[in-house]
């Protein structure tokens, strides 16, 4: 059996959850304080909050741990469920995504532990010990994308496993436009994370951009959804954030995209953002969203080769991080299926 937990914020670590979990050979049990998602077929251990106290106390430990507030009756209470379900079911290695107090606790337990690393600066001690505790590390971008993080331990670094962008959706799935009729269209995706274009920002993008035709995707202005396949198909050019998620779906549509990165702890968007712009990715990096000139922005970015994502995202990630996962929980050194 595995564990994953799954970390609240925003959608990316959810969806590796379901990826993963749809093409492992082991039940894997989700751990987390979201509600069970609809498409999660196996057990989900709901977890307590410890994050609603409006005035949390040494939350840092002294700089030793992340998020562990004394007195926390819901960190008590999540962190007592996590112990009692590794008790009770005996996992054969837990995934983390992220936490590196929960990275702690499993293997405190004796349970191995594969750890998602993201982006940006993870050299604080918390990051330090709880990716040094982990049997593996595992990261979702290319080989081929340098610098996409800084301040692992020098042995840490060396191990760290880039699986390439995992994605939802498959390219074969995005392949092929659902309209042939002429209309240039724009894709805005808003993360569910917070931050993006405000209302305004978007009508004047709009206003400078005449003869595109553009939807909206989350965020304050847009309508949120599951799936957004036929949103992507449709879009000469994708206008995003610089979250993992969301760059690994416009990946595996192939599609352009202009890029924004929203602020985020450890500088988590912006370093991926400043990977793009350096590297051979169709891509147009903006820090910040511009408002105006939208209309030569988007004729710059549609005239990129959207092929050229097939490096960042090449459709085989879930099937190394399922290899890494299962050769750690059969107690062996993980072979990554090429």
């Amino acid at each position: 059996m595995i564990g994953y937990y799954v970390h609240h914020h925003g959608h990316g670590h959810l969806h590796r959850a379901l990826v993963l979990a749809d093409a492992c050979r082991m039940p894997v049990v989700g751990l987390s304080s979201l509600p069970r998602p609809a498409a999660w077929t196996g057990e989900w251990v709901q977890l307590a909050r410890d994050d609603t106290d409006p005035g949390p106390r040494e939350v840092s430990a002294r700089g030793q741990l992340h998020w562990a507030p004394l007195d926390d009756e819901g960190l008590r209470c999540r962190m007592a469920a996590v112990s009692a379900w590794i008790a009770e079911h005996r996992p054969s290695v837990l995934v983390s995504d992220v936490s590196v107090e929960v990275a702690m606790l499993a293997r405190l337990h004796g349970v191995p532990v594969v750890s998602v690393v993201l982006p940006g600066d993870r050299g604080d001690a918390p990051h330090r010990a709880g990716l040094g505790l982990s049997s593996e590390l595992v990261s979702f971008w290319p080989e081929s994308a340098r610098g996409m993080v800084r301040g692992l331990a020098p042995a840490d670094a060396a191990r760290l496993r880039c699986l390439g962008a995992l994605s939802r959706f498959g390219p074969d799935e995005l392949a092929g436009r659902r309209h042939e009729d002429g209309v240039r269209r724009v894709v805005v995706l808003n993360g569910s994370g917070g931050g993006g274009p405000t209302p305004d920002a978007l009508e004047l993008a709009r206003a400078s951009a005449p003869g595109w035709e553009w939807q909206v995707l989350g965020g304050p202005s847009g309508t949120w959804v599951d799936d957004p396949t036929a949103a992507l198909r449709d879009a000469d050019v994708i206008v995003t954030h610089a979250g993992q998620n969301a760059l690994a779906e416009v990946a595996a549509a192939r599609r352009p995209a202009v890029v924004v990165p929203q602020d985020r702890p450890h500088d988590e968007q912006r370093t991926t953002a400043g990977v793009l712009a350096r590297g051979g990715w169709p891509v147009v990096v903006h820090d910040q969203w511009p408002e105006g000139s939208w209309g030569a922005r988007l004729e710059r970015a549609a005239a990129l080769d959207g092929e050229q994502w097939a490096t960042w995202c090449d459709g085989r990630a879930v099937h190394r991080f399922v290899g890494v996962v299962h050769a750690v929980a059969a107690g062996s050194g993980a072979e990554v299926v090429p």
